[in-house]
Formats: structure tokens, sequence, C-alpha cells
């Protein structure tokens, strides 16, 4: 049986059944996006993002989106998102999303066209990502 807390439910007044989806994807809407797993590993095909200074890979090839994070000493992350797996989920309004959530992360950019924010739930991190897509370039 499943056991959720009720206060930080979207639902106070029921619990999540074991067949039920999270409320995070059957009521808010939000798509999965991928599963960042902390690593203190160096792994084939990483590359670097110099202003998070972490090494990040598998993303781009992993049919599940598992991502690959080795953060360096000094890295400015947020201690439980080196240590703690997170997952994350693409929404269509990352300021309505965050309303109300724990904010780990501010919203900030960190490739063209996509703007990232991480919040805390139940303790892990969640990472929620909003893209700018371009309406004329078909999907």
């Amino acid at each position: 049986m499943s056991v959720a807390d009720p206060t930080t439910s979207d639902s106070p007044s029921t619990l999540r059944q074991d067949h039920e989806p999270p409320a995070a994807t059957s009521r808010r809407g939000w798509r999965y996006h991928h599963l960042g797993i902390p690593t203190g590993v160096p792994r084939p095909g990483e590359y670097y993002l110099e202003q998070f200074k972490m090494h990040v890979s598998a993303f781009e090839t992993s049919p599940c989106g598992i991502q690959w994070m080795r953060f360096e000493p000094d890295s400015p992350v947020h201690p439980l998102i080196q240590s703690v797996p997170h997952i994350a989920f693409e929404v269509d309004d990352l300021d309505a999303a965050l309303v109300g959530q724990e904010i780990l992360t501010a919203p900030n950019s960190p490739a063209d066209g996509i703007t990232v924010a991480m919040i805390l739930d139940s303790g892990a991190p969640v990472e929620l990502l909003e893209f700018r897509r371009d309406p004329s370039r078909s999907q």
C-alpha cells in the first residue's frame, strides 16, 4: 500500500492508491523528462558544464532518460542535488509550477531555449524544465 503525506498531496483528503499515478503527472500535467544520478566516477562521453562546475553524460543516448552528473569540489550546485538523485519533469509554465514550492535552485537558463529550476519534494530534489519552442519549426 502506498503511503502519502496528506499535507503535501494535491488532494489532502485522500491518499494515493498503488495503481494511481502521482499528482505531478495526473493532476498537474507534468511530463517525465529524465532521471539525474550523482556519481563520483568519470563516465564515457561526459561533457562539462562550466557554469555549474559539473560533468554530465548518457542523457542523449539513454532510452530511459538517465543522466549521470559528476560535480567538481567547488560546484555551486546545491549539496542535495549533488548527493541525491533527482527526477525531472517538463512543464508548460515554469512560473506557475513553482507556486507554493520550496525552491532549491532559482529559475535559470543552462542552454538557449530552456529554463529550469529545482524544487524540494518529500526531501528529494525535483527538476522542472520549460522549453521555449520555435513556432516556425515543426515538431
